[in-house]
Order: C-alpha cells, then sequence, then structure tokens
C-alpha cells in the first residue's frame, strides 16, 4: 500500500504563491518597459522621418539654370566635311563653320585685324571657338569681348560684312548676337570650346601661324 503523501504545508504554499505573484508582476514591469521603449523609438524615428521630409520640403531649390550641355536659343547648326587644302576657300557661312581649310592653323588669341578664314576654321577643327564682331563696333565693346575671352582655345578678331555686330562660331555651330552682354555668348563658349563636336578636339592650338594684328 502506497504511503499519502504529507500535506504541503500552508506556509509553503504561500512562500510559492508569493514568489509566482512578484514574477507576474516583474513580467508586467517587464513588458511595460519593453512597450515604453518601443513606443519611443517609433516616435523618435517618426520624428526624424518628419524632421527630413521638413528639411526636404522647405530648403529651397537653386534657380533653373541654362545647361552648358543643353540648347542655347539662336545657335544654327549645319554639317559640314574637314580637308586640307592650298588657297583661299569659299565658304557658305559668314563667318565660315567648318569645311576644307589650311593644313596650317592660326596661333588662337586676339587680333586686331581680319584673319584668314581658311586658317581659322582648322582652328575651329580643333576645339576653337571663334568670336567675330562689326569693325565698327565701339572701342568699349571690343575691350569687353576681349575680357570675355578664355586664355585658350579661342579667336577674337573683327570681321567685316557680319549679319549681326558679334557672331560666335564653332565647328558646324553658329551665333549671332547683337549685345555684349548677351549671356548666351558666356554659355556658346562654355558649350562648344574644346567640344567633342569638333573633328579634332585638344590638337593644338599654338605653334602655328600669326596674323597680322595678333596681340
Amino acid at each position: 500500500m502506497t504511503p499519502a503523501t504529507p500535506p504541503v504545508p500552508s506556509s509553503s504554499k504561500a512562500s510559492r504563491n508569493g514568489k509566482l505573484e512578484a514574477f507576474r508582476a516583474g513580467e508586467k514591469r517587464r513588458a511595460r518597459v519593453r512597450i515604453i521603449a518601443i513606443t519611443s523609438g517609433i516616435v523618435g524615428a517618426a520624428a526624424v522621418i518628419t524632421l527630413v521630409v521638413t528639411s526636404i520640403t522647405l530648403t529651397p531649390r537653386p534657380a533653373a539654370t541654362e545647361s552648358a550641355s543643353g540648347s542655347i536659343r539662336g545657335v544654327t547648326t549645319f554639317s559640314n566635311t574637314a580637308g586640307h587644302v592650298e588657297g583661299s576657300v569659299s565658304y557658305d557661312q559668314t563667318p565660315p563653320v567648318g569645311g576644307p581649310h589650311s593644313a596650317l592653323w592660326l596661333n588662337c588669341g586676339i587680333y586686331t585685324q581680319p584673319v584668314p578664314n581658311q586658317n581659322a576654321v582648322h582652328d575651329l577643327e580643333h576645339g576653337a571657338v571663334w568670336v567675330t564682331y562689326d569693325p565698327s563696333l565701339p572701342a568699349a565693346t571690343v575691350s569687353s569681348l576681349r575680357d570675355l575671352m578664355p586664355s585658350t582655345y579661342t579667336l577674337l578678331s573683327p570681321y567685316p560684312g557680319l549679319p549681326a555686330p558679334i557672331v560666335l562660331s564653332a565647328w558646324d555651330a553658329q551665333l549671332a548676337v547683337s549685345s555684349v552682354t548677351d549671356a548666351r555668348i558666356g554659355q556658346f563658349i562654355q558649350k562648344y570650346r574644346q567640344s567633342a563636336s569638333a573633328p579634332e578636339p585638344g590638337a593644338p592650338c599654338t605653334g602655328g601661324l600669326d596674323a597680322p594684328g595678333k596681340l
């Protein structure tokens, strides 16, 4: 016959019940702490997101400007072949923007007299920009044009018979403007000087011919 299990003293039951209640109370406290931590994290993350979105929304965007690589109002483009010839050449554009030309290029820089077309076109082939102006322009205007010229891969010269007071030419591209303050002058130079649209960009613009009037 199995002996009966002795009864558990009431004091032991009370002790176990007390420990159980304490454990449960601790679990509840820990759960509350976890909830508070998670809630705080969510609120903090939301605050950061709100701050970032607000910052993006309120940060002023830079004013839109015409990209140097984009189109420039008034530019006319052409399609010319390249090749070296001897003697003078008759060109379809005034000033010329490409086509057959002298094997000797013109040294880039500022000229006070008209320069030979066939030598200047060779410079365009090398990626230079040729800025021409009506010889009747005031000296102050010509001086302002000189100030706009980069030190390399540009030509500046007077040119009788222009269709406008100032004409900028690159290989297969041309722009006519009426004022030295026209912002398109700088845009054209930036876009077409040493442009890949030239047949030989980066080829020399020095070591060639100095025409009369070279400064």
